[in-house]
């Protein structure tokens, strides 16, 4: 009746709160969580009954992971309807008669799309969609039942569905433009698993280059180490990576290494603070991993990334330069206090509940001791370096101050700086630039054996 809404009001990545406010008195109150002495959650997706009487949402308030649930504006009671799914709820939609509600499922980074019904909160017989990434979940205004969504898959990028949820027929609207390259030859991807220094077990996707590589030998091995820190490496299409993979024969392999999201709560701060470099230590714990795999090659491995990732690269070249052939780091952090002190004063709170507090002295002691930048000697494997000079996120400051480091101790460094960009490389001659500039930097360093 357009007397409400509700809204998310964001603290960190690990606690948000679902607030109400009378659109006509502009009076608020906070609907989750209930009382100031409840538990640490967050809250998302919200989705109003046709009625108005109820909430649908997605929440950590009772669980590791982001469960389905329902909220009673009359009794304020939560109703999980997901309990028994050990996954994180990524996206809802609930239908326009508000019999079914559908929702997708990120199970170990490939999406489920998954089916309830609102009363009873039963899951539905679940529709039978292609593995990748699902979003942008909307139902039919008048055909009840159709509900559409957009398909990221290793064959495809994004790509619109829908699907019929009674019968269960699925339709394709839309073919995406892949350049003449027959999308059949994208390669897909698998989820790989081992133990890290904890006993801890880590994930992630790997996607193989065809057979007439395979053939040739074991493959060199590009490790991409997303950004966030809480992002996650998902089953979707990999873009300019397909090259890589396809013309170059390389393995991608992406790690969700701790403090990814997607694996629980606790596994999401498990690298917060001073635990920082317990991420570094999953890498070297998947070095060991790839010299198990006899399709890998363990003596040609690189490792790239950006933000977050381009740390980690930092922090693995500094650790690990004696079993990588290079690495390739993208607007990435070298030293987190000069970070803290020079992003954006918007982000400043944000990111220290994250990476810690330079302002409490033994939590500076900890940053100063991991900075890649004080351990600068320590990279001794060729590196690429690309930054934009408009960067709000990661000032330029901390690539120029790793580039001036790693130079003045002999190692290979390339560094590639736009003028007209930010936090990431959004023009397309730039892209380009950057992307053939990687392209001859693991032509000359990963690949060389097999190129002369």
């Amino acid at each position: 009746d357009d007397k409400w809404l509700v809204m998310i009001r964001y603290i960190s990545r690990t606690e948000t709160e679902v607030w109400r406010m009378d659109v006509a008195s502009g009076k608020r109150e906070r609907l989750l969580p209930g009382s100031d002495s409840a538990p640490r959650a967050t809250y998302f997706g919200l989705e109003f009954s046709p009625d108005g009487s109820r909430l649908y949402l997605t929440t950590t308030a009772r669980s590791e992971f982001q469960q389905l649930a329902e909220y009673r504006f009359a009794t304020r009671a939560l109703r999980v309807l997901s309990s028994k799914i050990a996954w994180d709820a990524d996206g809802i939609a609930l239908s326009h008669d508000g019999r079914r509600l559908a929702a997708v499922f990120n199970v170990d980074g490939r999406d489920e799309l998954r089916l309830f019904d609102p009363a009873s909160g039963k899951e539905l017989a679940r529709p039978k969609v292609s593995s990748g990434q699902i979003s942008g979940l909307k139902w039919h205004e008048k055909r009840v039942g159709e509900l559409a969504f957009t398909l990221n898959s290793p064959q495809s990028p994004a790509t619109i569905f829908s699907v019929d949820t009674v019968t269960g027929a699925v339709q394709r609207w839309t073919t995406a433009d892949t350049a003449g390259v027959d999308p059949a030859s994208f390669r897909d991807a698998e989820i790989v698993r081992w133990k890290s220094f904890d006993g801890r077990t880590i994930s992630g996707v790997l996607t193989l280059p065809p057979p007439r590589f395979m053939s040739q030998g074991p493959r060199p091995v590009i490790v991409a180490i997303h950004g966030g820190p809480e992002a996650q490496a998902t089953v979707n299409f990999n873009g300019r990576f397909n090259y890589l993979i396809n013309e170059l024969g390389v393995a991608l392999l992406e790690p969700n290494v701790r403090g990814s999201s997607g694996y629980g709560k606790t596994f999401l701060d498990l690298d917060n603070g001073v635990k920082r470099e317990d991420s570094v230590k999953d890498i070297g714990a998947l070095l060991d991993w790839i010299a198990t795999d006899p399709r890998l090659d363990a003596k040609r491995v690189m490792v790239q990334g950006g933000s977050y990732g381009g740390y980690m690269v930092l922090a693995s070249l500094v650790h690990y330069s004696d079993r990588l052939r290079g690495g390739i780091d993208v607007v990435g952090i070298s030293d987190f206090v000069s970070f803290l002190n020079n992003t954006e004063s918007y982000r400043r709170d944000l990111r220290r509940s994250e990476y810690g507090d330079e302002r409490d002295p033994a939590v500076r002691a900890v940053l100063d001791q991991i900075a890649p930048l004080a351990n600068a000697g320590k990279i001794r494997a060729p590196l690429l370096v690309v930054h934009g000079k408009n960067d709000p996120r990661v000032p330029v400051g901390e690539a120029k101050q790793i580039v001036q480091k790693v130079r003045a101790n002999g190692t290979p460094v390339w560094y590639l700086e736009a003028d007209n960009e930010g936090h990431g490389f959004a023009r397309k001659a730039n892209a380009d630039f950057y992307f053939y500039s990687m392209v001859a930097f693991i032509e000359r360093y990963l690949l060389s054996d097999e190129l002369r």
